[in-house]
């Protein structure tokens, strides 16, 4: 059992864990520049009142999807990392499943191009990727927090702040106003940046210290 350990921990690739983690980070960066871009270039919209939705359907939808797409493939650079760094026990498990499972539902959101543009056609999922996208976001921190801690204590207790700002913030957004609801959806925006930073710079961390 020593042996595998030892050629387990051998094969261990640190720029691997450094470079994901910064793919990653770069992910969140490019979603945001496609939200800013779409801001101005999309007509009549109203940042504070109209959703991110909104901006991803109509003659420039393009521009928010590949915002959407880079951060899908965010979830998936860093679910690789993670386990590939395996910081063990079934929580680290299930949250680097559960990373998987965001990075699919972000990017169905994206890819079926259901919202702000009234489609009814067909079968509708787009609410249902929403519900499942916020349990995940939920959980998944939390799952990580304990993992996270053998590296950076201070991630570990940040990803458990982020799980409980975001069960705590998320579910007000369905009772919010119209007129009010799209800077909101951007906090909640920020709060799934934060999961994806908070684990590349665990795991970056842990590539240079291998």
């Amino acid at each position: 059992m020593n042996e595998i350990k030892r050629r387990i921990e051998h094969n261990i690739q640190p720029n691997l864990l450094i470079w994901t983690g910064w793919f990653a980070i770069a992910g969140c960066v490019i979603f945001t520049i496609s939200i800013l871009i779409a801001d101005f270039v999309v007509p009549d919209h109203d940042w504070i009142a109209d959703t991110i939705s909104d901006l991803g359907a109509g003659r420039y939808e393009f521009i928010v999807d590949i915002g959407i797409y880079a951060y899908s493939a965010a979830l998936v650079a860093i679910a690789l990392a993670a386990a590939h760094l395996h910081l063990g026990g079934p929580r680290w498990s299930i949250g680097v499943v559960g990373l998987s499972m965001l990075a699919l539902l972000v990017f169905l959101i994206g890819a079926r191009n259901e919202y702000g543009d009234n489609d009814n056609e067909g079968v509708v999922i787009h609410i249902y990727l929403v519900y499942g996208l916020g349990v995940l976001m939920a959980l998944v921190p939390w799952l990580m927090s304990g993992g996270a801690s053998k590296v950076d204590p201070a991630a570990g207790n940040a990803l458990i702040g982020i799980s409980i700002v975001w069960t705590i913030s998320a579910p007000v957004f369905f009772y919010l106003p119209t007129d009010v609801d799209g800077i909101f959806e951007r906090y909640l925006g920020l709060i799934s940046f934060a999961l994806v930073i908070v684990l590349a710079r665990v795991l970056g961390r842990a590539g240079r210290q291998l």
